[in-house]
Parts: C-alpha cells; sequence; structure tokens
C-alpha cells in the first residue's frame, strides 16, 4: 500500500492501524483499503452541519464510483472544509486516490470490497434517512429488534463476512474449517462490536435525537425514550439496558470461537481479532457496573488498559493455555437465535 495511504490510515484510525499493522502482508492491501473507503463514506454521513440531501448525494455518486457504475471525477472539497478532523479532511480531498486503488486489486478482491462497502453504505443512507428528521426535543427509536439487527448487519456483521472471505482466499484456502459456522461466527463477531459501540454511545445519540433502543422492546419494559436516563427509571432502565449487553457479549464469545478456530499458525490473524474483542469485553465490564449518572460520561478503557490487553496477548500467542485465560470465563454465550428478555 502506498505510504501516503498508510500514513492517511494510521492518522484517521489508531486502533484499526494497530490490527492492520499485524495482519499479514497478503490480505493488509484489501483490508486497508476497504477500511479507508468505508472511513470515507462514514465521514460523508457524519457530517451534520452539511444539509441531508447534500450527504445523500455524495454518499450515492462515492458508491457509484466504488462500484465502477460511475467514472466522473469526485470533488469533495466543500466537505473537507466543513471537517475539523485534519485527517478526515485529507479523506475526502484524497478520495480520487483511494479509490485509484480498487484498480490493483485482482478480481476476486475487488467483487468482496464492492459487495461489503456497497453493504456499509445501505446502512449509512438508512440510518441518515430513518433520522432525518431527529433532534434532543425529538427524539426517533428504532422500531423493532429486527432493525437494530439488520443495521448492526449492514454497517459491521457484514464486515466479519468480508474479512473471513478474504482471508480463507489468501492465507489458509486448503484448511478443513466448518466454513458456514467460521462465517455465522464472523458476522455475529462484526455485530457485537457494533452493539457495544451503540450500548457506550447511547447518551451522545440521544443528544441529536438518536435511539438504538428498539421502542419495541422500550414499550414492554414502560420506559419512554425521552426519560431513559431520569434517574427515577434507573433501576428498569438498567436492567433494559443490561439485557442488551447480554446480546453484545454472547455476539463476541461467538467472535472468540472464531478468532479460536482459525488454524493455529496464523497467529497475525488471532492477534487482529483477538484485540477487538478483549477491548470490546473489557468496555462491556465497565458498562455493565455503571450506573445512570456514569453512562451519560460516555464510559471507556484508557490507553493504558489497550496496551496492557496488546502486551498480555502477544505474550500469550504461543502459548495455548495462556491464551484461553485471556478470555474472561464468565462470558455469556448465547445461541445466535436467542431472544432479548
Amino acid at each position: 500500500m502506498p505510504t501516503a495511504i498508510n500514513d492517511l490510515l494510521k492518522a484517521t484510525s489508531r486502533s484499526f492501524y494497530l490490527t492492520l499493522r499485524v495482519l499479514p502482508a497478503r490480505v493488509r492491501p484489501q483490508i486497508g483499503l476497504a477500511y479507508l473507503l468505508a472511513r470515507t463514506t462514514d465521514t460523508i454521513a457524519d457530517t451534520e452541519i452539511v444539509p441531508l440531501a447534500q450527504r445523500l448525494d455524495a454518499l450515492q455518486k462515492l458508491r457509484e464510483r466504488i462500484l465502477g457504475q460511475n467514472s466522473a471525477p469526485l470533488n469533495f472539497g466543500e466537505l473537507a472544509k466543513q471537517q475539523g478532523s485534519p485527517a478526515e479532511k485529507l479523506l475526502l480531498e484524497k478520495v480520487e486516490d483511494s479509490l485509484a486503488l480498487l484498480q490493483t486489486l485482482s478480481p476476486a478482491d475487488l467483487k468482496l470490497v464492492r459487495e461489503v462497502l456497497a453493504t456499509i453504505t445501505s446502512g449509512q443512507e438508512l440510518d441518515l434517512r430513518r433520522f432525518a428528521n431527529a433532534s434532543s426535543e425529538k427524539i426517533i427509536a428504532l422500531e423493532t429488534t429486527t432493525e437494530l439487527d439488520d443495521y448492526t448487519y449492514r454497517v459491521a456483521g457484514c464486515v466479519g463476512g468480508f474479512w473471513t472471505k478474504i482471508c480463507r482466499a489468501h492465507l489458509f484456502p486448503k484448511a478443513k474449517l466448518d466454513d458456514v459456522q467460521l462465517l455465522a461466527d464472523g458476522i455475529r463477531f462484526g455485530k457485537g462490536l457494533q452493539l457495544v459501540n451503540i450500548l457506550r454511545d447511547l447518551p451522545a445519540d440521544f443528544k441529536n435525537g438518536r435511539c438504538y433502543l428498539p421502542i419495541q422492546r422500550l414499550d414492554e419494559a414502560k420506559l419512554f425514550p425521552e426519560v431513559l436516563f431520569s434517574p427515577v427509571n434507573g433501576g428498569k432502565f438498567l436492567k433494559h439496558y443490561r439485557e442488551y449487553l447480554d446480546k453484545a457479549e454472547s455476539h463476541l464469545a461467538a467472535g472468540w470461537r472464531y478468532t479460536n478456530t482459525l488454524p493455529f499458525p496464523q497467529f497475525r490473524v488471532r492477534l487482529a481479532c483477538a484485540w477487538p474483542i478483549l477491548i470490546g469485553m473489557k468496555t462491556i465490564k465497565k458498562l455493565r457496573a455503571a450506573n445512570v449518572i456514569e453512562l451519560q460520561q460516555r464510559v471507556k478503557i484508557s490507553r493504558g488498559e489497550v496496551g496492557k490487553i496488546i502486551l498480555f496477548s502477544l505474550l500469550a500467542c504461543p502459548l495455548p493455555f495462556a491464551w484461553r485465560k485471556l478470555y474472561p470465563s464468565t462470558a455469556k454465550a448465547v445461541a445466535p437465535g436467542a431472544k432479548l428478555a
């Protein structure tokens, strides 16, 4: 991958850059480019100062270029001017450089990259349209748990599927594995990471009028989006909230199973999978222990804690017994179809 693009990845996401660096060189360009383009579409979608119609138009034009349906050059200069982050500004300014890299991929890899980005952008567009009229005074919630599951698949679960197919094709094509189970666990892995993000960012989303907790289940619990964080409803809300933490934990348990299903010599891929899972589990632990007031402060783990996870996993990777101990023994593994109770 060109140095300029590599530097852009490093500036845009420090945590993912660590994951990318540990991956084998044979899959680094494809996964790095898919992330870079997904980050670009996400930046467009999140530029709230720009009118919705303009963002949707920009997303559509970029998706058409990614899918090879249009060759008209893109100029996101005006969008770039609205970015507070220098890295995100550069992402939009260098979009043609990123798109040019698609032509360096093999036909099979290009197909996979296009498929995952088409799914991701469909999720971003759906999100923009769903919350088009949302505000701090008008909170809009998802309707059903099916909608939540669909959203977590579109923006993250599909990435688990893409990751699985790319690594399978380039790193261990002849390994005897249950591909159906591997793919299913990979998708749940991605869903779990996204659900953790949703639960961690719930208060911030509320300020923008977005509620990802489905109204169907809020009604069952006799809760209303407008008063979720009221201390009066603290006990009832936390019980409801922790059921979603259970669901996220069960998805990450599937992700850990996925990680340990990979051929043992693939230690680089195992590490790249283990880090977000272990960070996610640590985040869930903190969210589970937090009260209503603490949740509004955006609970997160420190860089020091992340550093310990990386160090311990590096030391444990060659030793199966030590490796198994990395994952919390109390983690709950719930069947894929289990219903939130």
